[in-house]
């Protein structure tokens, strides 16, 4: 029998994630990392502050993606959420018992 997945406890678990940086992982891609650092910060930032999701950013609802504008260039951030040993999609991403989060951000090109 399949367990059913809960879209808006997903959704709420990303954004408590993404807004404080605690739960997972945040990587920065190599180009996103070579700026200077308060850049980074001010990109950082962005992502935690990020509410603009829509159904072409976010057709399933989970909040796991976001992009902005950055000093003329697009910024993508998401969120993959893997089982305990980061090897595997989570069996049960709505239950935090069984997932660990990492978001990454990086310049839309490195996607």
């Amino acid at each position: 029998m399949e367990n059913k997945i809960d879209v808006k406890k997903i959704a709420a678990q990303n954004d408590k994630f993404r807004k404080t940086f605690e739960g997972g992982k945040v990587l920065l891609t190599c180009g996103v990392s070579a700026l200077p650092l308060m850049q980074q910060q001010e990109i950082m930032q962005k992502v935690r502050t990020f509410n603009n999701f829509t159904e072409d950013n976010d057709p399933y609802g989970e909040h796991d993606f976001g992009c902005f504008e950055y000093r003329g260039q697009q910024i993508f951030w998401k969120i993959d959420m893997y089982d305990l040993n980061y090897e595997f999609y989570s069996p049960q991403p709505d239950d935090e018992t069984q997932t660990n989060r990492v978001l990454t951000i990086m310049f839309a090109d490195e996607y």
